[in-house]
């Protein structure tokens, strides 16, 4: 489901800038540019929240679009994720304070999207979270971000919180400390195995109650793991019950 996330995606081969583009639109609002001289007015004409940026271009590269953006007050908080080579990236770019987030080049465009998507939820969650109510307290629907989006979520902005996972009559309770969940409840469920319970909701609503805190200590996995896991145990479920989903084509893209 489309965000209120404004994306602003630079490069110069139509083709990657095309497909990223597809990918990218059912999840946020996004713009074009093909340079950084381009991306730079349409950063100025209007802000974007995230900036996915390839970083060899020629004229302004993405490090120097990167650099004149966090230079101008309006834009110094934009995220920034730069698409680089493995090279690129550890001898030009992994030193400095660039980007949030890298994709190596050559890359498959489901890999770059669910890397994208990930930074884009995290700042979904971050906006909704400064519009919350005055109690302090984030409310929403599943259907605005799902269980797994907001786990990645609080995960990568490091938060402490207690999310409340309901579903008619079921409920379910993650605490966060650091982005890592502590500890899970769902009715005699508690630890992992509540969190992988909690997975497999598609419906339902939630609230992140950022002074939720707890002493207990209950899962044994730490949030990445407990995902991944979560995740096999539901592609399993699946594939016992014929609900397997035949899986598209993937794209390797390079400029």
């Amino acid at each position: 489901m489309a965000t209120n996330v404004k994306v602003l995606l630079v490069d110069d081969n139509p083709m990657v800038l095309r497909m990223l583009r597809q990918a990218l639109s059912p999840m946020a609002s996004v713009t074009t540019a093909t340079d950084g001289a381009d991306a730079l007015l349409k950063a100025v004409d209007e802000t974007p929240d995230l900036l996915v940026s390839d970083y060899r271009m020629a004229g302004m590269d993405g490090r120097q679009l990167v650099e004149k953006l966090k230079s101008r007050p309006a834009t110094k908080t934009v995220s920034v994720i730069l698409l680089a080579t493995k090279s690129d990236i550890s001898e030009r770019l992994s030193q400095q304070d660039t980007a949030d987030d890298f994709v190596e080049k050559p890359f498959f465009l489901r890999e770059a999207t669910h890397r994208i998507k990930r930074v884009i939820d995290k700042i979904a969650l971050e906006k909704m979270a400064k519009a919350a109510s005055s109690d302090g307290v984030l409310r929403g629907s599943l259907s605005q971000m799902n269980v797994i989006d907001l786990v990645q979520s609080l995960e990568m902005g490091r938060k402490s919180c207690l999310l409340t996972l309901t579903n008619e009559q079921e409920k379910c309770e993650l605490y966060f400390t650091e982005g890592q969940v502590v500890h899970a409840k769902y009715g005699s469920l508690v630890g992992d195995e509540a969190v992988f319970k909690v997975l497999r909701w598609i419906g339902g609503n939630f609230q992140v109650n950022f002074e939720g805190k707890t002493t207990e200590q209950t899962t044994k996995l730490n949030t990445q793991g407990l995902l991944m896991e979560g995740l096999r145990l539901l592609d399993e479920s699946k594939r016992d019950s014929g609900q397997e989903e035949e899986e598209e084509e993937d794209v390797l893209l390079d400029t």
